[in-house]
């Protein structure tokens, strides 16, 4: 497992629609890689990589997705990181009207003061209304599943970081 440093701010990356695209024309698919997981396909992005690793310098990563732990047995040996990184598990129902499923378990996970970034294809108005509200720093960022985390979200991301 990667080591984490509570002074660096958190950053929760979904997976799919951040690294792995859907949704494209099939005559302008994007470049990278396939990987089947559990039998789906998924076009894992090429720049994927070295975006992570950039973002590596100012944030602790964090994988929040569906995936769960499933992203540390498929990804960080194709990403090319230097070890597993802590993921965030999910309640089949969260309990919150309308709010986004993955709140409870980021809330448990970063507590109320630490700093935030969450990258994902489908944060909604719960998201936004949380991040609002809540204690710490926090910054929202949404991909378009096509195109997934590009060169404009890790200038965004890190200049946060290193703003705060």
């Amino acid at each position: 497992m990667i080591p984490q440093n509570p002074c660096k701010p958190l950053l929760l990356v979904d997976v799919d629609g951040v690294i792995s695209l859907f949704g494209f024309a099939s005559s302008t698919r994007p470049s990278g890689t396939w990987l089947i997981v559990d039998g789906a396909p998924h076009l894992i992005s090429s720049t994927a990589a070295e975006h992570l690793h950039a973002l590596g310098h100012d944030f602790d990563l964090v994988w929040c997705t569906g995936w769960e732990e499933k992203a540390n047995e498929y990804l960080p040996g194709m990403l090319g990181l230097p070890g597993e990184l802590p993921f965030l598990s999910f309640d089949a129902s969260p309990g919150r009207a309308h709010a986004h499923w993955k709140l409870a378990a980021i809330d448990a996970y970063a507590g109320p003061d630490r700093a935030v970034a969450w990258i994902d294809d489908a944060l909604n108005d719960g998201c936004h209304a949380w991040a609002t509200v809540r204690g710490g720093p926090t910054l929202l960022v949404q991909t378009l599943p096509h195109e997934g985390l590009g060169e404009a979200h890790v200038a965004q991301l890190r200049g946060w970081a290193r703003g705060l």
